[in-house]
């Protein structure tokens, strides 16, 4: 039984040969092919010559082409496809080299055809990504749609039904927001700074995209600040990822959009803290109910002259300590207790102490918060007939099943209104939901239904697998 020789020991065994190349090059120039053959010593012809060992073939001919074909085919020369072939050579690569000739050459068009081949390393293909030229932002050029495409096919994976999504620029802002390349994340600022359009009301820049993911390394947030964008430098100041030097420049800029951003930033230290105390309403307020909150930072906080309604932020924060939430429990300010109240961070003792100060307007939020004990919330469905409790019940995804089943069967839209967006919902009663659509926005946020969508799609994916 004869062993078919690979394309690899045919290149290793047919040195002062020939290989006849049939069709038009793809990947490859003929320069370029011709230069890899040398290597083995080896000729490139178009001619069928009696020194032709090895025929290269492209998946469409010419009816001369196919002809010549056919009479390699009879005469038991190997044939191989230019698919195979380009592959090949791919691999081979001298990325060094190759890089230093375009260097020389500035031959964008090699760039361009190398940037198509799936088959080159990420290294050189970021690389060269790179090193490409784009055209006018305000000209619609095929070479630079194509890079895109070439960029979304290596990085995000599209099932076959969804190929219109590489038509997407949105695809790139999604590439923009997932890559944990800092170097494919160097590339993409190279890119025209496209505009999304997001929810269909906010725009948001390729650069803030990138600016916010948190995989950038000092050369990519160098290389963003030098942009001098106002808001790729608010993108910045809420990227925990971004170091504390750089930070305290930002909060230097004196620009509360800065600021308000540095308040939701979870890396910030005390000094940043306690500085952005002083800041505005809106961006105190923001710190008060992002950041984590010690007894240190409480009592800095206390030293302000806060109004009663900020202070009351405080309650919402589920990053308070231990001691802080013991400490907020002693206030009587009923905005800052109702907070308390629906925060789920708090334990069942915490919330008891709050139910036993008897404050009717903290009742509606401790029903509606999953950490509140089953008794708690049996006591509520029980002692207090009033519609908000009602409401925070039928939200509540810790509501025991049968006081769920007690508020459905009470058919009050409002209720059902409430109760459409709880994941622990029977599916009976969510199959009854499903059919009126004007609950579709609280539908929406069940995560039954959407774990049932992620399923499906999931599946879909398996699928096409096959």
């Amino acid at each position: 039984m004869t062993i078919k020789k690979t394309l690899k020991e045919h290149l290793a065994s047919s040195a002062q040969k020939k290989f006849l190349f049939l069709g038009r090059e793809a990947l490859f120039s003929k320069a370029e092919i011709a230069r890899f053959l040398k290597k083995y010593h080896i000729t490139m012809t178009q001619n069928y010559e009696e020194e032709v060992v090895v025929c290269i073939e492209h998946s469409r001919l010419n009816p001369v082409e196919e002809e010549i074909s056919n009479e390699v085919y009879d005469a038991k020369i190997p044939s191989f496809s230019l698919e195979v072939f380009e592959r090949l050579l791919s691999l081979g690569i001298n990325e060094d080299e190759l890089l230093m000739g375009i260097k020389l050459s500035g031959d964008q068009g090699r760039i361009f055809r190398l940037l198509g081949n799936t088959d080159i390393s990420e290294s050189l293909f970021i690389k060269l990504l790179m090193m490409y030229r784009w055209h006018d932002e305000e000209e619609d050029n095929r070479e630079d749609r194509d890079t895109i495409m070439h960029t979304l096919k290596r990085y995000i994976d599209i099932k076959p039904n969804e190929a219109d999504l590489l038509y997407s620029y949105l695809t790139l802002r999604r590439l923009a927001t997932e890559a944990i390349n800092p170097h494919l994340l160097l590339a993409l600022i190279g890119f025209p700074n496209f505009t999304f359009l997001i929810r269909s009301k906010e725009k948001v820049t390729l650069h803030e995209t990138i600016a916010r993911n948190s995989y950038l390394d000092k050369e990519v947030i160098a290389k963003l600040i030098s942009l001098r964008e106002h808001k790729v430098d608010i993108a910045l100041a809420s990227n925990p990822c971004v170091g504390l030097a750089l930070l305290r420049t930002l909060l230097d800029k004196q620009s509360s959009a800065i600021d308000q951003a540095l308040c939701s930033n979870q890396s910030i230290d005390d000094t940043l803290f306690f500085a952005l105390l002083d800041k505005d309403d809106t961006s105190v307020q923001l710190l008060l109910l992002s950041q984590p909150i010690s007894l240190s930072r409480l009592s800095e906080i206390e030293k302000r002259v806060l109004s009663l309604e900020i202070f009351a932020t405080l309650g919402a924060n589920e990053n308070l300590d231990y001691e802080v939430i013991e400490k907020l429990l002693i206030q009587k300010d009923e905005r800052l207790l109702c907070h308390l109240s629906a925060n789920s961070s708090l334990d069942r003792t915490q919330l008891k102490k709050i139910y036993l100060k008897s404050i009717t307007a903290t009742f509606a939020h401790l029903a509606i918060n999953p950490s509140t004990s089953v008794e708690m919330l049996e006591m509520f469905y029980h002692d207090y007939e009033h519609i908000e409790i009602y409401k925070s019940l039928a939200h509540n995804p810790s509501t025991p099943i049968v006081i769920l089943r007690a508020l459905f069967d009470k058919n009050d839209f409002v209720l059902q209104q409430s109760m459409a967006s709880n994941g622990s919902i029977p599916l009976d009663i969510l199959d009854i939901l499903k059919v009126d659509t004007r609950l579709q926005n609280e539908l929406a946020q069940n995560h039954i239904l959407i774990k049932g969508y992620e399923t499906v799609l999931d599946y879909d994916k398996k699928a096409v697998q096959f």
